[in-house]
């Protein structure tokens, strides 16, 4: 299992999952930076991603939208806040509707650092919370299961094969 950690930080309102992979950090890069490539691991394995926009750049939107067992859609969209390949990525999430379309919310977002060190590349995925309910509603709902599948999903994309 990739997952080597996971730090739930309720004053800081962050949740951090690591994983080590069999991978050089530009590799893993590229499971983001390639919208098909993060269509195959992006969501728990009920839950299918589809891209529909995405630029790795700063300003840029990223449009997506998971489809659950029984057809129902879950749309999302990312603001790009920061970008330094392979190493840094910063996204800013904008709340959206049932149909995708913006609305008003609080300030989420993640933060994914990649560092390569003997062969090996670390990603950690912070995500950060607007505020102590959001957390909590979102840990309650599985979301650590969620993120712990999520990059579960990345081996195999990396032709590893683990234990």
């Amino acid at each position: 299992m990739p997952v080597t950690d996971v730090e739930r930080d309720l004053d800081a309102l962050t949740m951090t999952v690591t994983a080590e992979f069999d991978a050089d950090a530009e590799r893993l890069w590229q499971l983001w930076a390639d919208p098909r490539q993060l269509e195959r691991w992006w969501g728990p394995p009920s839950h299918p991603s589809t891209f529909v926009e995405h630029e790795l750049t700063p300003g840029a939107r990223t449009t997506y939208f998971m489809t659950g067992p029984d057809g129902e859609e879950h749309h999302g969209r990312w603001r790009i806040e920061e970008v330094d390949p392979p190493h840094r990525l910063h996204i800013a999430d904008d709340e959206v509707d049932d149909e995708g379309k913006p609305e008003d919310g609080g300030p989420t977002g993640m933060t994914v650092t990649i560092a390569e060190a003997d062969g090996t590349a670390t990603m950690s995925i912070q995500t950060h919370f607007g505020d102590r309910e959001s957390m909590e509603k979102m840990l309650e709902m599985g979301m650590e299961q969620g993120m712990t599948e999520t990059l579960n999903k990345v081996d195999p994309l990396l032709g590893v094969a683990r234990a």
